[in-house]
């Protein structure tokens, strides 16, 4: 995990801060092929250059979001705009994290992919890739 993601985290509230170090123990271990770093201010982990997952400190909460995540079929991932393909959740405390439910999410996030590396090359089209 990048070190600046760890900068994050500590520089959160203690309830957001354990979401989020939970959310980074779990998505790093769940993608293990996948890098990591702060992009748009908020860490989130690629794989092959594109974003799969990542978290930010919301008003409501730290959420949890997934950019292909609305096709991944899971209720408790809620569809972003519909302009997009992402989903997301919204933790408040860290005992809200079910393991299993992001496991499968993680799984389902290295199946599942949309190519957002290559949005603006294509003039916001979003494309397939698995």
């Amino acid at each position: 995990m990048d070190t600046a993601i760890g900068q994050y985290n500590q520089a959160q509230t203690e309830t957001d801060r354990l979401i989020c170090e939970a959310l980074a123990e779990e998505i790093t271990a769940g993608l293990p092929a996948a890098t990591s770093k702060i992009w748009h201010a908020h860490p989130v982990w690629f794989l092959e250059g594109n974003p799969v997952a990542g978290y930010s400190k919301m008003k409501e909460g730290i959420r949890l979001m997934f950019w292909s995540g609305a096709d991944f079929g899971e209720a408790d991932l809620k569809p972003g705009s519909g302009k997009f393909k992402d989903a997301s959740v919204t933790y408040t405390a860290a005992e809200q994290i079910n393991k299993a439910d992001l496991k499968r999410w993680l799984k389902k996030a290295q199946d599942i992919q949309w190519d957002y590396k290559n949005i603006v090359k294509r003039k916001g089209k979003l494309e397939r890739l698995k």
